[in-house]
């Protein structure tokens, strides 16, 4: 019986083959925690018993959601986080480094075939370049600092064969708010979702990071790709060590294949409270805007910022908008600056924060009034995400928050590329 990528990682991981619904004890080859995670797992590992970590080259801690700190409590976190970090040697990548999803593979923690945790439920985001990488608890993550392995669910896999070519002004944001909208929030619970076909072969690497993002948007365990030439391109230079791609066997057994064809498909809009309740930008044009967001894990890189500048190049961000960029990490904004780009964003009008993940969370920078709407390139817009529960918040490609920042009211990019 072939066996799907997913049962291919977690059988290299436990020496051993398996197969989906399998409960199995596997080595993980990279753990990471973030600042709203971490000190729950540094008090977890201290209740543990745990005196060293197993291994401090598998483990980094990352400072983004709340940086830099904006409360006396926060910043006590943030002094818990670099003091573990120098106690036990592990990685620590303080305030404007950037988002931990941008990070982690650009610094080359990540590769394709490995395991991966985080303490951060948008540790799908690596599947893009063919890891097993999950979202974990602090809990968990204390476990696995302790002992260098952690207790799985082998997950069935749902197969998503995406066909067509995308059409101009329509991007990897659209095919996962589609997705999204297609399968629902629950529709892939405690999946892998494997991502195949034309569509994903014709993104970048930039562009799947997105999709694989957003896989537990849909309820998946992980949101995997093949480790493609354009993978192994971009992997150079970051990762030095041998690493085995995991592809999946031509009889491999999964809940469900499924074929959607994208030629078609437009710019796509989730309305507020859901991520999963997803229409046509067409559908939601001329909804006025109040904030625009443009960044966070899902897209904060630099080909999402290049999108945005494109659009804003010679024109200006309207005044009843503030438009919010946050570069996903320090290297993007180093970049982008190189290129013109940041010119460009703050020349339009745009505000830009700290590498991180900004307005996203809610803890500080851009938290909208009562009654205001927002648009972001976030990936999630539940009731008082953005730190107002009396807020509405939309969501869509950079393209899309980049034309509506003009426009002053949500708008098809395509108008203005």
């Amino acid at each position: 019986m072939g066996k799907t990528m997913a049962e291919k990682i977690f059988a290299a991981h436990c020496g051993r083959e398996v197969s989906a619904g399998e409960l199995v004890v596997a080595e993980v080859d990279f753990m990471m925690g973030q600042d709203g995670t971490s000190p729950l797992a540094i008090r977890a590992f201290r209740e543990l018993g745990g005196e060293r970590v197993k291994d401090p080259s598998r483990v980094a801690l990352v400072i983004d959601h709340s940086a830099p700190s904006p409360l006396e409590g926060v910043s006590n976190l943030h002094a818990m986080m670099r003091e573990f970090a120098a106690e036990q040697e592990v990685g620590l990548y303080d305030v404007g480094r950037g988002v931990c999803h941008c990070l982690l593979p650009e610094q080359g923690h990540v590769a394709p075939g490995e395991l991966v945790i985080g303490a951060d439920s948008h540790t799908t985001t690596y599947g893009a370049v063919n890891a097993f990488s999950t979202g974990v608890g602090s809990t968990d993550l204390a476990a696995a600092m302790l002992t260098g392995k952690l207790w799985f669910k082998v997950p069935e896999s749902l197969r998503l064969e995406l066909r067509g070519k995308l059409g101009e002004g329509v991007y990897s944001k659209d095919v996962a708010l589609f997705l999204a909208g297609e399968l629902t929030a629950d529709g892939a619970t405690y999946m892998a979702v494997e991502y195949g076909g034309e569509v994903i072969s014709s993104l970048s690497v930039e562009a799947r990071f997105t999709i694989s993002n957003m896989a537990v948007e849909m309820g998946a365990k992980a949101g995997l790709m093949e480790a493609d030439d354009k993978v192994l391109s971009w992997l150079k230079g970051r990762v030095s060590r041998p690493f085995r791609p995991a592809a999946p066997d031509r009889d491999a057994v999964y809940r469900e294949v499924r074929e959607l064809d994208l030629g078609g498909l437009t710019p796509m809009v989730a309305e507020p409270h859901r991520v999963d309740a997803v229409r046509p930008v067409e559908e939601v044009e001329g909804t006025p805007v109040h904030e625009a967001v443009i960044g966070t894990c899902t897209n904060g890189r630099l080909e999402d910022l290049e999108v945005a500048a494109r659009i804003l190049s010679g024109r200006r961000v309207s005044p009843e908008v503030r438009l919010i960029v946050a570069p996903a990490s320090r290297q993007v904004f180093l970049e982008a600056m190189e290129r013109g780009v940041v010119r460009a964003l703050v020349e339009a009008g745009a505000a830009l924060v700290t590498p991180g993940c900004g307005p996203c969370v809610g803890t500080h920078n851009g938290v909208p009034a009562d009654g205001e709407t927002v648009i972001s390139t976030a990936n999630r817009n539940f009731k008082g995400r953005m730190g107002n529960a009396n807020a509405f918040i939309y969501l869509a490609s950079p393209a899309t928050v980049a034309a509506s920042a003009v426009a002053g009211k949500i708008t098809d990019p395509r108008r203005m590329l």
